[in-house]
């Protein structure tokens, strides 16, 4: 599933990390020669009618996916950005890039002087629409593949371009795609099949809760087109996108029928064409039927040219807009989150028991690895690339280890303060006694998924570090003993998170939480704390998100705290209306280290949260460190959860 930074470096003959500078800067992609050939195709009559004045380059696959294979990372190819979020325009003169506050350091750094970057979230940062309307000339013609832009972001496009007299076309080859000479092959992984132990329920149990919901809304027929929802509808999983146990897949649902698009080679597999019943006299209404990946245009038009007029058909208006416009729109029927999204979000009790367990296991590995720094360090022998490889390798000696669950963000002093950092063989630091260091890193076990950021000093910080530390600290726990009522949706609690550091003047630009997968995406829907107002669905009792304030001196250092949290209920001593109330419950079991927090700045309460917090860590996780044996993670987890008074 995951392939190691260490094979990374050795399958390019990159430098290993002794060998590089320590400070040396990304390289930014010289682009001028693609950008040519890019214009080229623009204008080529092979491709349209019409030559096109723009071209956009959205971040996404087929499938709106946030983490993508190497076949469909287009807009990197094209300007040299590699981040998880960005959208690249094209024009006949310009080509700008948008991104939100994660990245602005690094699209700064990866991109050459031909592109301009768009800083999402300022004031003066135009949208997309708003640019193109005043860079291109009269009725121009804006291009885009149709497969990888979502319905929403289509039709809110098209209705900008329009008013302004400019129109939004479907170009169906893409034109990357064109001038990508050796772009990779799409992946086809074996499958893996979870049992009832890790799902708490059978794939048959959700396809018939499922039909009961559109049998609730009269739906005739379900596109389902997200990969997560595939594999957790179908207790499957793959790794075809790195960090992400998935595979490419469609499935249309119907009352009496399941057909499931993708690569025919990967129910060869006996064990998966037992679980799925291929082979057996299954009920036909759950009889599931494998048609090839690409087929299911072609499908979706047959199925909607047999509807009758009041058959409704449900899709998701993020689902790309190629299959969307594939269902007549008397027929069409989009929601923002779909049953399986909002059924995957709340977690079974198997799945929460799956997901501590996994926590637990990842406390394990990160004592150890603490432990392993605190001696490494004064060496002068570790840099982010070997802690980075050293975490993933303590976590690969847990049971059920997978991989990780995204890429681990292992950054010491200035590098700390590019928010989604990676290090790589250029810009790989060494860790010192002096400076901030931050690891937000994850994994994936075959019970559950971990995110985990801790900021720690190795030698004695500052006084103001340790005040920044302390405003996130206080941000942190603000959120983690919210107590707030049912029917509550994410952003409400957003700015629990920033009063401390709002008070000092100081911020950070990015959301706080995000909802967590388990054995799925690390990033999931329909649940988030963010300062954005996005459609979230409201906070309900076995959702599972992340609760991460942070502040960032560019140049300097980087502070997060995150730890993943479950909603549970709360029971306040009064009931208003009788609605009940919910509070989070830590499953992330790792000390947050005392030395760079400044005591005179909490408050009673939130020592006494602290302290609580360090006695669930020493007693749970100090059990099962004892259990494994590992003495010196034992010894850095009693030291480092002592009581603050």
């Amino acid at each position: 599933m995951h392939r190691p930074i260490s094979d990374l470096r050795k399958r390019t003959g990159l430098k290993t990390e002794q060998t590089m500078s320590t400070d040396a800067a990304m390289s930014p992609k010289i682009t001028v020669e693609l950008l040519r050939n890019l214009r080229q195709a623009m204008k080529n009559g092979k491709y349209f009618a019409e030559p096109i004045q723009a071209y956009i380059v959205p971040s996404g696959d087929a499938h709106q996916s946030e983490y993508i294979a190497p076949c469909d990372c287009r807009r990197e190819f094209i300007c040299g950005f590699n981040g998880s979020a960005g959208t690249a325009i094209v024009t006949e003169q310009h080509a700008a890039m948008w991104t939100d506050g994660r990245y602005f350091l690094q699209a700064s750094q990866q991109m050459d002087s031909n592109w301009t970057l768009m800083k999402m979230g300022l004031k003066e940062t135009p949208t997309q629409e708003d640019w193109l309307v005043s860079v291109l000339p009269e009725n121009s013609k804006v291009g885009v593949d149709p497969w990888i832009i979502a319905a929403d972001q289509w039709k809110s496009i098209a209705k900008a371009l329009n008013s302004a007299g400019h129109s939004l076309v479907a170009v169906q080859e893409n034109l990357i795609d064109a001038i990508w000479e050796d772009r990779p092959a799409r992946p086809s992984t074996q499958l893996s099949v979870l049992g009832l132990g890790y799902t708490g329920l059978s794939w048959q149990d959700k396809i018939v809760q499922l039909r009961g919901k559109m049998a609730e809304r009269k739906i005739s027929w379900f596109v389902v087109t997200a990969l997560d929802e595939i594999a957790w509808l179908f207790n499957l999983r793959g790794s075809d996108i790195e960090y992400n146990p998935v595979f490419f897949a469609y499935v249309l649902i119907g009352i009496n029928s399941i057909r499931l698009f993708m690569d025919g080679k990967r129910v060869a597999d006996p064990v998966v064409r037992q679980h799925l019943e291929l082979d057996t006299a299954a009920k036909p209404e759950l009889s599931v039927q494998c048609l090839p990946y690409e087929s299911v245009y072609a499908e979706l038009q047959a199925v909607c040219s047999a509807l009758g007029p009041k058959d409704k058909v449900w899709i998701s208006d993020k689902a790309s807009c190629a299959l969307t416009q594939a269902i007549p729109k008397i027929h069409r029927s989009p929601i923002p989150y779909t049953p399986l999204c909002l059924a995957k979000a709340v977690k079974n009790p198997t799945e929460i028991q799956g997901m501590r367990m996994a926590h637990i296991k990842d406390a394990v590995a990160l004592c150890e690895l603490f432990a392993w720094l605190e001696k490494e360090i004064p060496k002068g022998t570790v840099t982010e690339i070997s802690a980075a490889d050293k975490a993933e390798e303590l976590r690969s000696q847990q049971n059920d280890f997978v991989g990780l669950s995204f890429p681990t963000i292992s950054s010491v002093g200035p590098n700390g303060a590019i928010i989604h950092y990676r290090p790589l063989p250029e810009t790989n630091r060494t860790l010192s006694l002096n400076e901030v260091y931050l690891i937000d890193s994850g994994a994936q076990y075959k019970d559950g998924t971990t995110d985990v950021t801790r900021t720690i000093h190795f030698g004695t910080p500052t006084d103001y570090e340790k005040e920044c530390f302390t405003y996130v600290l206080k941000g942190h726990i603000a959120v983690s003993a919210a107590v707030f009522p049912n029917g509550t949706k994410g952003h409400l609690l957003d700015s629990f998170a920033r009063a401390a550091l709002w008070e000092s003047g100081l911020d950070y630009l990015h959301g706080t939480g995000h909802g967590v997968g388990c054995f799925l995406n690390v990033h999931e829907g329909p649940c988030g704390i963010s300062y954005k107002t996005f459609a979230d669905e409201p906070l309900e009792a076995g959702m599972i998100l992340s609760d991460e304030p942070g502040y960032y001196e560019d140049g300097s250092f980087g502070i997060r705290l995150e730890n993943v949290v479950l909603v549970v209920p709360a029971k306040p001593k009064y009931n208003y209306r009788n609605r009940g109330s919910l509070t989070f419950q830590p499953l992330t079991l790792v000390p947050i280290q005392l030395k760079m927090i400044n005591t005179e700045l909490l408050t009673q309460k939130e020592r006494d949260w602290l302290n609580d917090y360090h006695r669930q860590c020493r007693e749970t996780v100090g059990a099962e460190l004892e259990r494994q044996g590992r003495k010196e993670g034992l010894d850095w987890l009693i030291r480092e959860t002592r009581p603050i008074a």
